[in-house]
């Protein structure tokens, strides 16, 4: 072997470590960057508080629910403003009209870029100010899409309100208004998009002509887009990279499967009535998916198989069919997303339960069991070290032991509401609260 080809290997063997230890410190999407709120760092705290291990706290200005994510030492973070004075004169003092998101009046749709380290703002953006195009809820923001980030450009995407790609200096590259359209019960948004490769992929579903659509991330051009037989749904789509290929995968009515390079449909599964709001979450071999359960059905959550093709839904009276390995009834599935870890299936409601089941059967592990002290969960779950870790809205994690005994190892408050869900580097957690943007480390 000459000496050139040895400087070469040995060179990659070196640098293979390198690039695994700065994968764990980026956060770049909702969920993580598989999608499935697994923490791999090695130095995460195990206790805090408002006065122990908190780095720093940033006060928020508007409302958002939209999850912080990471790249290095950059935090990325959306929200809305509303602009008093622009609220129209009435009866009802403007205190109480903000609380209702009220659309005749005007919003500031902001992008952060914050420092890790210090808290510190590194850019502010306005990514556009004006009135809403639709209506949300009281409970809902006008910001409740996660961005998403390269490592090069931040994508910041605001529902109706139009997709903004900066880059790491704030700098807008381009941007993207795709209509308002009105949502179920005006209800408003909540799916964020997507990064796979060159393409940004965003699922838009309302009450009126619902689609996906996949856009070239450099320029923001439309490089496909596909129809849905869908009225409005709030999941974020997932990438399955399986043991038989990769597929862009969608929830709502149905479970549906794209070829990510051409929009082409692989699978759909009717996910048997009720209201998508959690994302799925997959292994290798299985995809797991379902909707919460409502007055016309629902509350199923289905184990998929790699390699399913065309409708396999099962058929009426069965759990099973040609891609459905198991179908679980009444599975706890509400706001949060699944979570899979060593073996199991988590699951954790807004009535302060948490649902264990196995991966391979869909048995239940152990029966859903209320979480003492817990106040509703709406944010996901994460694992790390041998524990779930379930942050409730009044901002007290729970951390349970996994597996098939339920024990509740510790807790940890801050003084905060929160339902967003957290983004973990290989140090500290970035909480996002309803007053303050708080770093653990």
């Amino acid at each position: 072997m000459d000496i050139r080809r040895l400087f070469q290997i040995s060179t990659l063997v070196f640098l293979i470590p390198l690039v695994f230890v700065s994968c764990t410190d980026n956060w770049p999407r909702f969920r993580g960057p598989g999608s499935n709120m697994l923490a791999e760092g090695k130095d995460l705290p195990s206790e805090w508080g408002n006065e122990q291990n908190l780095k720093w706290k940033r006060p928020l200005k508007g409302k958002g629910w939209s999850s912080p994510i990471t790249w290095g030492n950059r935090i990325f973070l959306t929200e809305a403003i509303l602009d008093m004075s622009s609220l129209p004169a009435d009866t009802v003092p403007p205190e109480e009209r903000a609380k209702e998101n009220p659309q005749d009046a005007v919003y500031r749709w902001m992008v952060y870029c914050i420092d890790l380290g210090s808290g510190e703002l590194i850019w502010e953006r306005t990514a556009f100010e004006g009135k809403p195009g639709i209506r949300t809820h009281r409970e809902n923001t006008y910001a409740s899409e996660t961005p998403v980030t390269d490592g090069k450009r931040v994508y910041a995407y605001f529902g109706m309100t139009g997709l903004y790609c900066y880059d790491f200096e704030g700098n807008l590259v381009w941007e993207k208004d795709f209509g308002a359209f009105k949502t179920q019960s005006d209800w408003g948004t909540s799916t964020s998009p997507l990064l796979y490769r060159d393409k940004l992929y965003l699922q838009m579903d309302s009450e009126e002509g619902s689609f996906l659509v996949a856009l070239d991330k450099y320029t923001g051009e439309e490089i496909w887009r596909v129809g849905r037989e869908e009225k409005t749904n709030w999941s974020t789509p997932v990438i399955w990279k399986n043991r038989v290929g990769t597929e862009l995968v969608t929830a709502g009515q149905k479970a549906r499967s794209y070829d990510p390079k051409t929009g082409r449909l692989i699978w759909e599964l009717d996910l048997g009535g009720g209201r998508n709001i959690s994302s799925p979450v997959a292994s290798k071999k299985l995809l797991f998916t379902g909707n919460e359960k409502r007055a016309d059905g629902g509350g199923f959550l289905f184990a998929v198989k790699a390699g399913s093709k065309g409708d396999i839904t099962p058929p009426e009276g069965d759990s099973t069919s040609s891609g459905v390995l198991w179908r679980r009834p009444s599975s706890g599935l509400s706001m949060p997303s699944p979570l899979l870890y060593k073996g199991n299936i988590y699951i954790v409601d807004r009535s302060g339960f948490l649902y264990c089941y196995e991966e391979s059967t869909g048995r239940e592990v152990h029966p859903k069991t209320r979480v003492p002290e817990a106040a509703p969960f709406w944010a996901s779950p994460w694992a790390h070290a041998g524990r779930i870790w379930c942050l409730d809205e009044r901002g007290t994690t729970h951390s349970i032991r996994a597996g098939g005994q339920f024990e509740v190892l510790s807790r940890n408050s801050i003084d905060d509401k929160f339902w967003s869900s957290a983004a973990i580097t290989d140090r500290g957690y970035v909480f996002r609260g309803v007053s303050n943007l708080y770093y653990v480390e």
